[in-house]
């Protein structure tokens, strides 16, 4: 709901990234003016009588959302209105929302919220918040030179009250029973009260800080960048052994004059003839490379601007919109990234490579969130995205992205190829029998634990803010671990692959890839976890939407990490072959 004072009411316009959201701001009811106080106001009377089935209907409907403990979101000038109440060690809480109603069960449980007041008590019983009492802080600008007052904090506290005559209400008396079986006329009165208050102390710029104080606390933050920082060192630490001790070791060794004994050496110089010899399925590896860089430098760039704090919470939407515009305007690294490897493999196909480029990925996201559309519009959801948006994202795609990857494709197929630092041999070596850990299958999948475990927690945040609608402000740490795992997915590529190699396994393209990617199947596995422990959702619809969505944000991760690992591979394998000296 939006409390809007004025009188000539006109819908508030929402931006591009509520729309994706399914944000929708509606106007209320609710009016009042500054400075006036308003004490125990009527809104309206809702009758429901038992024998009409279009009531009854409607009363399991509250009665629904009051079991599933749905809430009330709130916003007076952009702030959200806030329920603030104690917990445990004297800590106040402040839920940006608050429940509808609550429910004591037939066995004499309260749940949700119907443990604040000891009157709720009738076992089988809804009780619901009819009437709140809204305290609005303003800062007065008298003192500092400015005429006017600015609002720095909303808060509410919701009260069930049955008041004994609907016409004057009184705002007192026993609280508001909906009884659980609908056996007699129920009539609800809603009321609100008002007052106003000043607070100088609270500084206009930073009235989003009582809510945030309560969010999600901080010092798990540390602990997680912690944990993520001990493995990356631990990462660090084997990669550069490698590098230093092993690698410099073989590479004397590699170089040495007298070439006797070079017949019966090992390990990663034997296969110097084949490391550069293209992929199988090189279109689609350059392909997904190509989006990967866009989704790397999108991500970069919106968190950078999030950390300046450009896209703050209370600027509703700013980060999706400014995902979005990014997106479609780095088409032309991702033609060209895509362009360049893919003559490198030796493809001659370029028409393909382009048109796959600019449609692969975005074709699948668009489908996937079109067909979640499709099921939200049946459901008569209001988070269901209206035809002209979708034609809006349409016309940026094709109309912006496309040119702008055909752009970039066209300067990636004028450049040379990128010279490799040793020769192809005609005939293909044959690969020796594998160890365990060194075959493709549990490289692969060890390959994504360790960043994984780097993003778990903040993970955590994400999905909460993305599912139970909690703030997300934490862009510091993000950009933190951001930077973690861009260093953990390379490290570990890098190992991986070295490892490979010493085996005389010299497949590393679409390995380098995967391993890292692999990270997005863990991601994966994690949201379903968290679906089963931590949302109460049910019905097909929502399983649905939930799982679609999900598989967007896994796609998406995958490319991210797996362009990442290549990139630090690809680099990796031109070093260490460009020192050797190769007859």
């Amino acid at each position: 709901f939006m409390i809007n004072s004025n009188d000539n009411e006109r819908r508030p316009s929402e931006n591009l990234g509520q729309v994706l959201f399914g944000e929708r701001i509606e106007t209320s009811p609710y009016k009042f003016s500054f400075k006036k106080d308003e004490k125990c106001k009527k809104l309206c009377t809702k009758t429901y009588v038992k024998d009409k089935t279009e009531d009854k209907n409607m009363l399991d409907f509250l009665k629904r959302g009051m079991q599933l403990n749905y809430q009330h979101h709130w916003i007076v000038d952009n702030m959200p209105v806030t329920w603030c109440y104690d917990v445990e060690d004297s800590q106040k809480y402040c839920n940006p929302g608050f429940p509808i109603g609550c429910l004591v069960t037939t066995e004499g449980r309260a749940k949700d919220a119907c443990v604040i007041n000891s009157e709720f008590n009738k076992k089988n019983t809804f009780y619901i918040f009819n009437h709140v009492d809204i305290k609005l802080t303003y800062h007065n600008g008298e003192g500092e030179g400015w005429r006017g007052a600015r609002l720095v904090a909303a808060t509410l506290e919701p009260k069930s009250i049955n008041n004994a005559d609907a016409d004057k209400p009184t705002c007192e008396g026993p609280p508001m029973e909906v009884p659980g079986e609908f056996s007699s006329d129920v009539k609800i009165t809603y009321t609100y009260s008002v007052s106003f208050e000043e607070n100088n102390d609270i500084k206009w710029a930073s009235r989003w800080d009582y809510i945030l104080v309560s969010m999600p606390h901080t010092n798990i933050q540390w602990f997680s960048i912690m944990n993520s920082l001990v493995i990356v060192l631990f990462l660090s630490g084997m990669v550069a052994m490698i590098m230093l001790r092993t690698l410099h070791k073989d590479i004397a060794r590699y170089n040495q004059v007298d070439q006797e004994d070079a017949q019966e050496e090992s390990g990663w110089k034997q296969v110097h003839g084949d490391v550069f010899r293209p992929p199988r399925k090189g279109m689609l590896l350059s392909v997904f490379l190509g989006q990967g860089t866009q989704i790397f430098i999108m991500t970069f760039i919106t968190l950078f601007l999030a950390c300046l704090g450009f896209l703050s919470p209370a600027n509703r939407g700013a980060l999706m919109t400014c995902s979005v515009v990014l997106w479609v305007l780095l088409g032309t690294p991702a033609g060209y990234v895509s362009a360049r490897l893919y003559k490198t493999f030796g493809g001659e196909k370029w028409k393909t490579n382009v048109l796959l480029t600019a449609l692969l990925c975005p074709g699948i996201v668009f489908a996937d969130f079109f067909l979640m559309n499709l099921i939200l519009w049946v459901e008569g959801s209001s988070a269901a995205i209206p035809f002209g948006t979708l034609v809006a994202i349409l016309a940026l795609w094709f109309g912006i992205s496309v040119p702008l990857t055909f752009i970039g494709a066209y300067f990636g197929f004028k450049r040379p190829a990128i010279e490799q630092p040793v020769r192809t041999n005609q005939i293909p070596r044959q690969i020796p029998e594998q160890s365990f850990f060194t075959k493709p299958v549990p490289g692969i999948v060890m390959g994504g634990i360790l960043p994984f475990g780097c993003i778990f927690i903040q993970l955590f945040f994400i999905l909460n803010s993305i599912w139970s609608h909690q703030m997300y402000y934490m862009f510091g740490f993000l950009f933190l671990v951001f930077i973690i795992l861009l260093i953990t997915c390379s490290e570990a590529t890098i190992l991986l692959c070295y490892f490979h190699l010493c085996a005389e396994d010299y497949h590393w393209w679409w390995r380098s890839f995967l391993t890292s990617g692999f990270t997005a199947v863990y991601l994966f596995v994690y949201a379903v976890h968290y679906f089963f422990s931590k949302l109460q959702i049910v019905g097909a619809a929502s399983t649905i939407l939930y799982f679609g969505y999900t598989s967007i944000m896994v796609l998406i991760f995958f490319l991210f990490t797996g362009t990442i690992g290549f990139f630090a591979c690809f680099w990796f394998v031109n070093k260490i072959y460009s020192v050797v000296k190769v007859d």
